[in-house]
């Protein structure tokens, strides 16, 4: 039987278990949008298209699973470009599906055309433009499968009008052979058993753990690894859930706003174990004095993610999850040597207790101003063990890393590599409609909110009952804090000289809107919003100039942390 172009991308999507997508209709995906009112796959109506990627990104990244975004052509593909950027950065799987004029007016300058493919070449995995209704099928297969394995990412199908009206005989291919696309999965057997060499000799190792650990589903193995080492654990942005924070061998977040522990453990190490991570600069501060007693192994699947930043001295290239395994595999017939190495990581355990009790994560209390940290600190109190948390990007996204205790994996999302303001309110979006039964949680500074606020309409639509933590303090905070630093507190277009009034606006979309001015109040408000039906905003009015600490100026190493402002 022969299906239109249209037909044949939904039941492609459907072949590789697509139920749910994001998307906004217009003019070169019309067919498309018809086609989906009798289709079994389920579309959220988001109210921006940048929306809609990040809302896929959010499902993608609390299921694990490719989340597949809609767009048209011209204005509504170029809106994607954002969410398509911050999944890269962050290696997040992604099919985004934009609409294109008709293949004979493609660089005529038609109506609503824009050159995607050129416009995300450099953001995407890969990216297709179908010029031929014969190749859709097998450009969908390609796609999925790009998108999932290896390194994941983003990967952006173009699809002109006239070849989804065109029609052709549906064949889904069962298999994908791509040319020149070949990534490893199994870690390299002789590396791993160096990397054991190496781990049973140290006196000082540091597993340093990024989100490659929470993409190939590597919690279970690393706890094991941490245990079986006895060896304290520091996670990136990215990989913060990936082991629990309350374990204590936790370190919390290193780098820039990591811990005082996590930063001088893995300046004093003697070797750093990284695993998914890519060394990013937020993290290693100034390269040259990064770890610098350290030898470093490497394990990444991404094998041009090693060396690049940083020198190497044991790389392994292969799933985080198959290489974990074999180690925990190596290290449980090395039972006696094992033994002996924790007895001689005692005295590095102490030093690093001794650390985290001279520099603990703290603040100082108000009984007048509502602290920030207090806030999350009740959220984390008052909301259930397997909550999702999202966050848009500036201090509260930082203030949510440090002191908020993420103890279940896939829990915690949050543009990284980007730096997304805007990102957390369609996450969660995307999140909840994954988990309609589990509580959703968006940390939200009043800059950030307003970045997509619109999506509450989204939220109040599909009664999505995600509960927004605003915390408010009329400026664009991080900025500020810089500009108070290190720039003699000239908060240049840094304070928001017009205050909003988020209950209102919350009402407006139909949605509850809670506020809290005092510190008394906090605790009240959380428990009436987590009580309460439906999407509800909570606005807390915090300390206007508080900063987030420790700090690592930019240029400075990891052990020169401000730790007061």
């Amino acid at each position: 039987m022969k299906l239109t172009g249209s037909k044949i991308l939904l039941e492609s999507l459907i072949q590789e278990g697509v139920e749910i997508i994001f998307g906004y209709p217009g003019g070169t995906v019309i067919n498309i949008y018809d086609d989906l009112m009798g289709s079994s796959i389920k579309h959220i109506l988001t109210r921006h298209e940048q929306a809609a990627v990040h809302a896929a990104d959010g499902y993608a990244r609390a299921t694990g699973k490719v989340g597949v975004a809609l767009a048209t052509s011209g204005p509504g593909a170029t809106n994607t470009i954002t969410g398509i950027a911050n999944a890269y950065m962050d290696s997040i799987p992604l099919v985004v599906i934009t609409g294109q004029v008709p293949t004979g007016l493609i660089g005529n300058d038609a109506f609503q055309e824009a050159d995607l493919i050129g416009i995300t070449r450099a953001i995407t995995k890969h990216n297709y433009l179908v010029k031929d209704v014969n190749d859709l099928a097998r450009i969908i297969k390609q796609a999925f499968y790009i998108a999932r394995t290896g390194r994941p990412g983003p990967v952006v199908v173009d699809l002109p009008k006239d070849i989804q009206m065109a029609t052709v005989k549906f064949e889904y291919p069962d298999k994908v052979e791509l040319r020149g696309y070949k990534p490893t999965f199994s870690g390299n057997v002789r590396m791993i058993e160096k990397a054991i060499k190496l781990m049973l000799s140290a006196k000082k190792p540091v597993l340093y753990v990024g989100g490659g650990a929470t993409l190939s589903d590597a919690h279970a193995e690393l706890m094991a690894l941490a245990e079986t080492l006895q060896a304290p654990v520091t996670t990136t942005l990215m990989g913060m859930a990936s082991f629990p924070t309350r374990h204590p061998l936790s370190l919390g977040m290193l780098g820039m706003h990591g811990t005082y522990y996590a930063n001088m453990a893995v300046t004093n190490s003697d070797l750093l174990i990284a695993l998914g991570a890519r060394f990013d600069d937020r993290v290693t501060g100034k390269i040259d004095t990064f770890a610098p007693h350290a030898k470093i192994i490497h394990v990444d699947v991404d094998p041009t993610s090693i060396k690049k930043n940083v020198r190497v001295d044991l790389p392994i290239v292969g799933d985080l999850r198959d290489v974990l395994k074999k180690m925990n595999k190596a290290l449980d017939d090395k039972k006696e040597d094992v033994a002996k190495a924790n007895e001689a990581h005692k005295p590095w355990l102490e030093d690093i207790a001794a650390w985290r009790n001279e520099h603990p994560m703290s603040y100082k209390q108000s009984k007048t101003e509502i602290k920030p940290q207090f806030v999350i600190e009740k959220l984390r109190e008052l909301a259930d063990d397997n909550a999702i948390v999202t966050t848009e990007v500036g201090q509260h996204q930082m203030w949510t890393a440090q002191f908020f205790d993420f103890i279940q994996p896939r829990t915690f999302l949050s543009s990284g590599g980007l730096g997304t303001m805007g990102y957390g309110l369609p996450a969660a979006l995307g999140a909840q409609v994954a988990f309609p039964g589990r509580q959703v949680i968006d940390v939200s500074g009043d800059g950030s909110f307003q970045m997509n606020s619109q999506e509450l309409a989204t939220l109040v639509q599909y009664r999505l009952p995600v509960k927004i933590a605003i915390l408010n303090n009329n400026f664009l905070g991080m900025v500020r804090q810089w500009q108070q630093l290190f720039f003699d507190k000239r908060y240049s277009q840094t304070c928001m000289e017009l205050p909003i009034d988020f209950t209102k606006l919350a009402e407006a979309y139909g949605a509850t809107g809670l506020r809290a001015t005092k510190p008394e109040e906090v605790e009240g408000v959380i428990k009436k919003a987590f009580a309460t039906p439906g999407p509800v905003i909570m606005e807390f009015k915090i300390s206007r100039e508080e900063n987030v600490m420790p700090m690592v100026p930019s240029g400075a190493a990891l052990n020169e942390m401000v730790l007061a402002s």
